[in-house]
């Protein structure tokens, strides 16, 4: 088994936060995302979407997508559990974790994608269109804010994979200079609470 990383990217960190918190160590190799290694003929040939994460299997079948491959480790090591027990926790998870990626993730991506100086050398901009989803940013933080007016983690009562993308989502926006409002104190708690874990680190 082989996890084929990016050290800064966010989507590899959820998988190693995942990981860290099922005290789970995989065999890791990373990946260069500036030097253009994602479009190499030799990782082409692991993940012909030029993407990571990707985790080869013993098999060497290859898993894909963040929450797959979360989902994989999940049957494999099913404590502490992070996608639920029950079926409304689940569903409750898997909600919440949708929400993040798409009310918050999909917003921020696109200004990284549209507006930020690192992306200029690899694509081509649209800066108004990346511009125009700044509001849609912030209005996903404050409905977020409000939904943490009276919890302790995003989905659950418990840490969940939910508040691992969450995590991972509001990192990389304070990287690329989309910090959290000050005037959003229950969001701000949260990634307070969340960055403490060691898990975080990983």
């Amino acid at each position: 088994m082989l996890f084929y990383n990016a050290p800064n990217a966010p989507n590899p960190r959820r998988v190693r936060i995942f990981l860290a918190e099922k005290g789970v160590e995989v065999p890791m190799t990373d990946i260069s995302i500036m030097t253009g290694e994602l479009q190499s003929e030799a990782f082409l040939a692991v993940n012909p979407l030029g993407q990571v994460p990707a985790l080869k299997l013993d098999d060497g079948e290859v898993l894909t997508e963040t929450v797959a491959i979360c989902r994989y480790f999940e049957a494999l090591h099913p404590e502490p559990p992070l996608f639920g027990t029950d079926p409304l926790e689940i569903a409750r998870i898997d909600m919440w974790t949708r929400r993040a990626e798409l009310r918050l993730g999909m917003p921020i991506g696109m200004i990284w994608v549209h507006t930020h100086p690192i992306t200029a050398q690899f694509l081509t901009q649209y800066t108004d269109f990346g511009e125009s989803n700044r509001p849609r940013a912030a209005e996903a933080m404050r409905f977020l804010d409000r939904h943490l007016s009276d919890r302790e983690f995003l989905a659950s009562e418990r840490y969940t994979m939910a508040d691992i993308a969450l995590l991972t989502i509001i990192d990389f926006a304070a990287f690329i200079d989309v910090p959290i409002p000050v005037e959003l104190p229950n969001l701000k708690a949260w990634h307070a609470r969340v960055s403490a874990r060691p898990s975080a680190q990983a």
